[in-house]
């Protein structure tokens, strides 16, 4: 069974008056990581959930090129089936963590209009019923993903994708602010982030614990860093994991398919319609979108060298016995 602690002190403070709202009431931490207080009644039927060898998993921390990531491998896996494509990627890819992210239970009774597809609203029960090859997007640690998973009885193809923990950091936060109603500072949302006080922190264990396992053959770990500097050179590596041979032609379709300009203005795959809705409900108020700047390095323009100074100490430190760079 899954145990549960609260989240205490100077950061538990900072998430209760600043990171809590009419869809989110508090946080709890389970195997060391930071989840939404809904997880409890979540935990379980994700502990438990049937897992198929033919399934295609991308695991992640939030905002490292995750959806890049899933769209990339749907299209390889589904032989370039664009028009297949055009349904939303919530929908052809759910998100396992999605409900217990997102407790709708006092806001659905007074917007009646508010209608939630099984996706949104029992995550886990419609990735069960869903026909094989099923596709499934998490952000959960290996520590929190499905038994069969851990324990090797079922092995199937993971794709984890990393990015350096700057980047990540910001892109997190103006993530937080649009969709999940973050009202706090840059500098305490940082304080947050590096003190492992965030949903699916601590950063550093999750990633490393993949990066360990990176050569088991059901697993491939990639780095968003990589699909930028050379995106053809990703997508034929995952062609390869996948077990599929593609062609110059089709690597550059898929490329361009991928390009940041052709994702920011796909409406499949840019989230903007769950934006909408959150404004439109008055769930978030802040302005933005899902998809931002796509590019490496893009801290520089938020962090000063102070905290971009602390960031490199805590990355050095916590890949000191590791072979993993950004």
């Amino acid at each position: 069974m899954l145990e549960f602690n609260e989240v205490n002190g100077e950061l538990g403070e900072i998430l209760l008056k600043k990171f809590t709202n009419q869809f989110r009431i508090g946080y709890v931490k389970s195997r060391g990581y930071v989840l939404p207080e809904y997880y409890r009644k979540f935990g379980q039927r994700v502990e438990e959930l049937e897992v198929r060898d033919d399934d295609l998993w991308v695991v992640s921390f939030p905002k490292t090129g995750t959806t890049w990531t899933q769209e990339m491998a749907w299209v390889i896996n589904q032989d370039f089936d664009f028009e297949g494509a055009k349904v939303p990627l919530p929908e052809r890819f759910p998100f396992l963590d999605h409900t217990p992210l997102f407790d709708y239970t006092d806001i659905l009774p007074n917007l009646p209009e508010l209608q939630l597809p099984l996706f949104v609203s029992d995550s886990v029960t419609y990735i069960n019923e869903m026909k094989s090859p099923r596709y499934i997007k998490t952000h959960l640690p290996w520590e929190l993903l499905p038994k069969q998973i851990r324990e090797g009885t079922k092995k199937p193809k993971i794709i984890y994708v990393a990015r350096n923990a700057k980047d990540t950091c910001v892109s997190y936060y103006h993530h937080c602010k649009i969709l999940e109603g973050y009202s706090g500072s840059f500098d305490n949302y940082c304080k947050l982030f590096l003190g492992g006080s965030l949903c699916f922190a601590p950063f550093w264990p999750h990633v490393l614990n993949f990066w360990k396992r990176r050569d088991e053959p059901n697993i491939l770990f990639l780095k968003y860093e990589d699909l930028k500097k050379d995106l053809p050179a990703v997508i034929r590596k995952t062609a390869a994991f996948l077990g599929k041979d593609l062609n110059e032609e089709q690597v550059d379709l898929l490329a361009e398919h991928l390009s940041f300009a052709r994702m920011k203005s796909n409406p499949a795959v840019n989230y903007e319609a769950a934006i909408e809705i959150n404004r439109r409900f008055n769930l978030t108020t802040a302005d933005g979108h899902f998809m931002r700047s796509g590019q490496v390095g893009n801290y520089k323009e938020v962090m000063g060298p102070e905290l971009i100074a602390e960031f490199d100490r805590w990355t050095q430190e916590n890949l000191a016995k590791s072979e993993l760079t950004f």
